[in-house]
């Protein structure tokens, strides 16, 4: 057998259910694979070493009785520290807060333990998710697996960089303006936003703009597919907007279809910052474009327009919730200065002002679908540079801060705004072995089909090596 973290989390999943390996043995193999890579990479907050051997016991138990197997039946995977699991303090990545240990699993996570997931621990985040890289002054930053001195990206960034070390064999994350997309374009996962309504979130009414929804971040396709399956079991918690669906992992595996993609690099952040495709990101971006046209799809140029007024309306309601949140005035000083500074501008807005920008958001989101309905998808690039380094984003002032996070991913937040699937599937390797990606958004509830393209375009760069920089 191979090492057990270089297997797929789809084989893995197999080779439990026959009973070829305990559910023990696996999370053994991961904690010692934590135990060894962690302090490098920064991946996790908190590791929960025994209450995941005592959950693996316990699985390996019920297989032992007989008794019927969940979908993801002794498999390890960690949960981002923005989320609650019972047992386990929530730092939700701030100094201002008091941390204090979770009563109850939040929504997303009880479904996956439901789903027969063992959780080895939490992992490193951006005060407040806030961010598309994960730095914070509770811990030590997350670095990419393919080059320490650089992110991972964020908001699910210590998640993403415990899959891409093989910490874990895939891993749940939330995007709420590309924190799945982002950091798996940066370590070369697939990351999957699925629809509106999909996933519970567990962010509730503190999400104004309805932006974030749980994906998966994986290795494969088929991976990605098998934990979204996982994750959208009932009870959602959640109203719904997503059409049902059948096995996701059904359509990775067929990987069947023929499609209409329309590619643009045109980001609607371009009205407020200069927005420049660097070498690798342009390279990476046509590379895919090409592989997209090699697999058999009809790809074509898409004419597109958005409203000038995109970046401020979506400033104002993605930092709505920092208005409210209970953080005493003594702590305020122990926020990031992004944090603090957004959080002051939020205060300071009015209830008028906060419904003028959902209703700019509002007419954007039927705008831009209307425009991306002419095609079955709409290719963009992931991200508009390499991973940038660790620090990179704070060197200077809030403002400096978030013009820079927008220039990096200036593709991702309008998918969330207009509450459609999107997936980022590595296409290129640079000069320097990182990895750099593709993103396509797809139409209301078409993640089967994003999976499906997905499988295509992995299969095409299996049989035709990824293309690599010769300029760095």
């Amino acid at each position: 057998m191979s090492s057990l973290h270089e297997l797929t989390a789809l084989e893995q999943v197999s080779h439990l259910r026959q009973g070829k390996l305990s559910s023990r043995e696996l999370t053994e193999h991961y904690l010692d694979r934590i135990e060894a890579l962690n302090p490098a990479l920064g991946a996790f907050i908190t590791v929960t070493a025994d209450a995941a051997l005592a959950e693996a016991a316990a699985a390996d138990r019920r297989q032992a009785a007989g008794h019927d197997l969940p979908l993801l039946h002794g498999l390890p995977l960690a949960h981002k520290d923005l989320a609650d699991v019972v047992g386990v303090v929530t730092t939700h990545g701030s100094a201002a807060l008091q941390h204090s240990v979770a009563a109850t699993d939040s929504p997303l996570v009880s479904v996956l333990r439901r789903a027969g997931a063992i959780c080895v621990g939490k992992t490193q985040v951006p005060e407040f998710g806030l961010s598309c890289y994960s730095e914070n002054l509770i811990a030590p930053p997350s670095r990419n697996p393919l080059d320490p001195a650089l992110s991972s990206g964020g908001s699910s960034g210590g998640s993403a960089a415990a899959v891409a070390a093989g910490m874990i064999p895939l891993a749940p994350g939330t995007d709420g303006g590309g924190s799945v997309r982002i950091p798996a374009a940066a370590t070369g996962l697939i990351g999957l936003k699925p629809n509106r309504g999909r996933v519970p979130s567990g962010s509730g009414q503190s999400d104004l703009g309805q932006f974030v929804v749980a994906g998966p971040l994986a290795r494969t396709t088929t991976d990605a597919a098998l934990l979204l399956d996982a994750m959208v079991d009932e009870p959602n918690y959640h109203a719904t907007s997503a059409a049902a669906h059948g096995p996701f992992l059904d359509a990775a595996l067929r990987a069947e279809g023929k499609f209409r993609i329309g590619v643009s690099d045109l980001s609607p952040f371009a009205a407020a910052f200069p927005i420049e495709l660097d070498d690798d990101a342009r390279a990476a971006f046509d590379a895919g474009v090409r592989a997209l046209v090699a697999v058999g799809h009809d790809v074509v140029e898409a004419d597109l327009h958005y409203d000038r007024r995109y970046h401020e309306a979506f400033q104002s309601v993605w930092t709505a919730g920092l208005a409210v949140a209970r953080i005493p005035a003594a702590r305020e000083k122990d926020l990031t200065t992004l944090a603090r500074t957004l959080r002051h501008r939020a205060q300071g807005r009015s209830a008028a002002d906060l419904a003028a920008a959902v209703d700019i958001l509002r007419q954007f989101e039927q705008d831009t679908i209307e425009q991306y309905s002419a095609y079955d998808f709409i290719a963009t690039p992931a991200l508009g540079m390499t991973p940038r380094p660790i620090g990179w984003y704070t060197d200077a002032d809030a403002d400096t801060d978030y013009m820079r996070q927008c220039q990096y991913s200036p593709y991702t937040s309008m998918v969330n705004v207009c509450g459609l699937p999107a997936i980022s599937v590595p296409v290129y390797s640079t000069a320097g072995g990182l990895s750099m990606s593709i993103q396509l958004i797809g139409r209301p509830s078409a993640e089967a089909e994003l999976l499906t393209v997905s499988a295509q375009l992995e299969h095409h760069f299996r049989t035709n090596p990824k293309p690599i920089s010769i300029t760095g």
